[in-house]
């Protein structure tokens, strides 16, 4: 069992996890996650894709502790845990520098939030900027950055935290394509080198395909988990296997099953 939040990796188990909001239009509740169950082993990168409004962004709030389902278990290591959010690490679509602090600053926040002396967080940040590339822009302001630069400070603060399981909510999406593409490639690299247990959530079917070792495929609401689909391409990966038959074909595939279940009848707006 995981005893240490310092520890590298972890796994996760989610089983038959149910969430409704109240929502007075619907009578009273609304459901929007219904006996979800999937397993992310230690060291594992899965990705969820699914329709809109279909829980994603619900299923990650409940597994970092930051909302409590209404039924079903959240397990780190095969055990619950009474404040799991201790060991994940979250990252948003939005960066959410500060644009007062430098790039250094910024990276040591959550150390010096969780406790860390300044001097020491600082150092910290320092080494894992140079470690994976961003050395030479430690000084700069978030401003002085393109998006993608600032999306790497945001997630290498996010991997300072030293949290075993991180979590990513669409953290490429308010990029450009290109932008998007470079991003994927660098995220892959640093999780080769770090191997943490990732899991992370996306619209995007063809950076599911590439960033993943397993792709859960989620229903219409109320989200349910549809098919698991094990991504067999070989790693390391780069961007030229995009043009791969094998590639194209789960990609055609997953588009064919989300395309099904985005048909289906909407009933109103829903968090997603």
């Amino acid at each position: 069992m995981t005893t240490q939040t310092d520890v590298l990796t972890a796994e996760l188990t989610v089983k038959g996890v149910s969430h409704r909001f109240p929502s007075s239009a619907h009578g009273g509740e609304l459901t929007v996650l219904r006996d979800v169950d999937f397993h992310v082993a230690s060291g594992e990168f899965v990705v969820i894709v699914g329709p809109s409004g279909c829980g994603k962004s619900t299923i990650l709030s409940i597994v970092s502790g930051l909302l409590e389902p209404s039924s079903g278990q959240v397990l780190i290591d095969g055990e619950e845990v009474p404040d799991r959010r201790a060991f994940f690490g979250y990252m948003f679509q939005n960066d959410l520098l500060l644009p007062w602090e430098n790039i250094q600053g910024n990276v040591a926040l959550g150390l010096e939030i969780l406790g860390t002396p300044k001097k020491e967080a600082r150092s910290q940040a320092s080494e894992i900027l140079e470690e994976f590339g961003l050395g030479k822009f430690a000084d700069k302001y978030p401003s002085q950055l393109s998006g993608g630069m600032r999306q790497r400070a945001a997630f290498m603060r996010t991997l300072l935290c030293h949290r075993p399981i991180l979590l990513l909510d669409e953290p490429f999406g308010a990029l450009d394509a290109l932008n998007r593409s470079v991003m994927q490639e660098w995220l892959l690299s640093v999780w080769e080198r770090t191997k943490r247990t990732i899991l992370l959530i996306t619209h995007d079917i063809e950076e599911a395909v590439f960033l993943a070792d397993r792709v859960i495929l989620m229903t219409s609401r109320p989200g349910r988990i549809n098919r698991q689909l094990k991504v067999p391409l070989e790693r390391p990966r780069t961007h030229s296997i995009l043009t791969s038959q094998e590639f194209t074909d789960i990609k055609r595939e997953i588009f064919e099953e989300l395309f099904t279940e985005a048909a289906r009848v909407d009933d109103g707006p829903v968090p997603s």
